[in-house]
């Protein structure tokens, strides 16, 4: 969102909305007209009672309802309502909804910064992550600091290229990752079961975003306002568009948000095709739909797609948009409904969809503070124990070890009499939380935490912040780091670098990073601990083969518990076992524009392609990567050598016999894919010394990489823990339409006769699908 239209919202519109005790609700049973009213009663279903509140308003009031900033209709007994808050990971500043932290509750758990928790590849975790944001977003709302239950997380945009500012945001660059994630984390907020068994109440409402294919801020002359993003067929329905129908079919996500840029000539939120169609119609989306915000406005002032502002508004409610963050759409609406641009039926669709939210968040069942199944949470049920120790576990869980050269790591701590902390980022408390938080409930950095091992510990910053173009002393950091037993240096990025706004141009440490490190790792007397805080990657490739830098250590934005969990890795009270959500690339890759949105390599251009799956050349650190201090191996002991297509009817078949070399997915038929999925077990077995989780990651891949294959294709993930010597099965549930299938030129989804290839680490088997 922009930083300047919210500064103005809030100045001029925040007044529609007072700060209260007690939460906003509709539908008292102390007011006796309520018993009038159809909406209120809570026997009829959701859509007649949305339906009948619509009826009621005068279409003055309806024009209201259409911003994010929605006035009380007061002779109804309807009170205001805020639809922007924030929780990306964790209850979170931003939105003219957000929370007020001046009443009882003064924080709120704030989790690791999301690409850190995509490196767990612990779906369970995302899921309770999600599950605590929404309880705590409840309670938040019972004690009257919280404006809306409505929350515009997650953001399941792929981290496409390096540079991106918001890639922090996302669980990484891989489709299958980002969709498990949408899906688990929308249904924890939401009150689903983790299997996804719905709710008849929400307990908060999550918003997946932001639809589609946006993943650039601002690079050269090119913003996110006005960059049209040039998709295939093939790349959308590959790659840019899986999590966002996991995010509906899957998590039965209640929000969704259309993104400000172009796909290919026409602005997300003003296309018919992209949100009726395929969301509401094909994927059966049931919820609202947001603009981001000032998106509408950006139609007709940045894309200059429509004539008049009032075409801006008609594209945007006839596409199926159904609020605007922002206020363009109540300016407007009522001179597109005279010009006759738009009708009221175009705006009754709106509201029936915001309403049915709202209803579904139990907004019209009287005070939600007396609701049986979340009534009762209240404000010792945020930052509790549980949710602290979670927090905890995610950032241990996520924590990537990149090098370990003489097994330097885990540290001893009777064998470092004395330790060094130098950097910029070690003792930056801002830092750790990434962007889009809260206050969080603690916040202990690295340098504090440390300080907590070792009595001795030294520090000097070497440079005054992460862009180390200032206050630096590298002099000082050489003098301190020569004269102690071990060092460690926390380096990297931080929000002035990489954010909402801002992309990067370099991949490279940021000022004189590189210069404070090999000076120290010069003198010290033994090799250094490199520990790299930042979302999204940077080339380290010199310190990568520099013996005198002996372990580097990824650690993405760790939240609240970050400077905690570092230092339980580095002494080996945790053995780390994250691995790499997004592939490290070194910095010749800047050399392609940001702009350039297709997947596939080109080699008649020297195009390298993008993520792990298409991108061909040297890598500073792949995807999927990530040591730890134990050895683990991997062993398939349930192999399926032959899959026959002969399960399919022999209609299907018939249907399907036409084609020579493959499939259509959409010919085979949802219950003969059914009968074509089969197990896949994978024996995993710690080697020691010592115990650990390990995420087993499974692959799939091609005997080449004609037709637009990937390289290789992410098809299942889980995490085991296993004590040293410990083994254990690892199962996962193989659907050779979902994930046999590749992706025509066309869009269209095939599976390939012949050999399939499916992998775990050094483990590999070969399948052929045949007649």
């Amino acid at each position: 969102m922009r930083e300047t239209f919210l500064l103005l919202s809030l100045l001029t519109l925040s007044p529609l909305l007072a700060l209260s005790s007690d939460p906003p609700f509709s539908c008292d049973p102390s007011d006796p007209s309520s018993r009038n009213y159809a909406f209120c009663n809570v026997k009829l279903p959701i859509e007649q009672r949305a339906q009948d509140l619509v009826s009621r308003l005068t279409v003055e009031e309806k024009i209201t309802q259409l911003g994010d900033v929605a006035p009380a209709i007061s002779r109804l007994g309807i009170p205001a309502y805020k639809w922007w808050s924030e929780a990306l990971h964790g209850v979170a500043y931003g939105g003219r909804g957000s929370t007020n932290y001046d009443g009882k509750i003064k924080s709120a758990t704030s989790f690791p910064q999301v690409i850190l928790t995509g490196a767990t590849f612990n779906p369970l975790l995302w899921y309770k992550i999600g599950e605590a944001v929404g309880t705590e977003a409840r309670a938040i709302y019972n004690s009257g600091q919280l404006q809306g239950l409505t929350f515009w997380a997650p953001n399941i945009n792929i981290f496409r290229d390096p540079r991106w500012g918001r890639g922090q945001e996302t669980p990484g660059e891989d489709p299958l990752t980002t969709s498990k994630y949408a899906a688990l984390f929308v249904r924890g907020v939401q009150g689903d079961s983790y299997q996804g068994r719905h709710v008849p109440v929400l307990k908060a409402s999550a918003c997946c975003k932001h639809f589609t294919a946006y993943d650039l801020e601002r690079w050269g002359n090119v913003t996110r306002f006005t960059f049209n993003a040039v998709v295939t067929a093939q790349d959308l329905e590959d790659t840019y568009q899986p999590p966002f129908k996991s995010c509906v079919e899957d998590g039965h996500a209640s929000g969704m948000m259309c993104a400000y840029n172009e796909v290919n000539g026409v602005p997300p939120c003003g296309d018919y095709n992209l949100l009726t169609k395929l969301a509401r119609q094909e994927w059966k989306f049931y919820g609202y739909i947001v603009s981001d915000c000032d998106a509408v406005e950006v139609i007709q002032d940045f894309h200059n797609y429509s004539k008049t502002p009032e075409d801006a508004v008609a594209y945007a409610l006839k596409a199926g948009m159904d609020v605007n963050c922002g206020s363009y759409v109540q300016n407007y609406s009522a001179s597109a409904l005279q010009q006759g641009k738009i009708t009221e039926a175009d705006i009754n669709r709106a509201l029936h969809n915001l309403f049915s939210v709202r209803i579904r968040l139990g907004l019209f069942n009287g005070n939600p503070t007396r609701y049986k199944k979340y009534g009762s949470i209240g404000p010792d049920q945020v930052c509790s124990k549980e949710h602290q120790n979670l927090a905890l576990e995610v950032a241990l869980q996520g924590i990537v070890l990149l090098k370990n050269n003489y097994n330097l790591l885990p540290l001893s701590k009777p064998q470092v009499s004395s330790l060094a902390v130098i950097g910029p980022n070690a003792n930056n408390a801002e830092l750790l939380v990434g962007n889009y938080h809260g206050p969080p409930c603690i916040n202990i950095t690295p340098l504090q935490a440390l300080q907590g091992y070792i009595k001795d510990t030294r520090y000097v910053a070497g440079c005054g912040d992460a862009a180390c173009n200032t206050s630096v002393t590298i002099d000082q950091a050489v003098q301190v780091a020569s004269s102690v037993d071990y060092v460690v240096l926390f380096v990297g990025l931080d929000q002035n670098q990489e954010r909402e706004d801002l992309d990067r141009y370099s991949l490279l440490l940021p000022g004189a990073q590189k210069d404070l490190i090999t000076s120290v790792a010069k003198v010290a007397k033994k090799p250094v601990i490199l520990v790299l805080l930042c979302g999204g990657p940077v080339d380290v490739s010199f310190a990568k083969s520099d013996p005198k830098i002996g372990a580097i250590v990824w650690a993405g934005y760790p939240g609240q518990a970050g400077g905690s969990a570092i230092a339980q890795v580095l002494f080996g009270e945790h053995n780390p076992g994250g691995k790499l959500p997004l592939t490290w690339y070194p910095q010749d890759y800047t050399r392609i524009p940001m702009t350039d949105m297709n997947m596939r390599a080109n080699p008649a251009t020297g195009y390298p392609g993008r993520t792990y799956r298409f991108y061909k050349g040297e890598t500073v650190f792949p995807f999927g990567y990530g040591l730890s201090y134990s050895n683990y191996s991997h062993k398939f002991v349930s192999k399926t050598g032959k899959l026959y297509m002969n399960t399919i009817t022999n209609t299907q078949r018939t249907k399907i016999a036409h084609n020579n070399d493959h499939y259509h997915i959409s010919e085979i038929g949802l219950d003969a894919c059914e009968k074509l999925k089969f197990p896949a077990t994978v024996r995993v077995e710690n080697h020691g010394p010592m115990e650990g989780r390990q995420p087993v990651l499974l692959f799939l891949r091609w005997p080449n990489e004609t037709n637009g294959r990937p390289a290789k294709q992410l098809i299942g993930f889980d995490s085991v823990h296993l004590k040293a010597g410990e083994a254990a099965h690892v199962e996962f549930a193989v659907s050779p339409c979902e994930h046999f299938s590749r992706v025509t030129e066309e869009g269209k989804r095939v599976i390939d006769k012949g050999s399939h290839f499916m992998m775990v680490e050094e483990e590999e088997f070969e399948i052929s699908v045949m007649d």
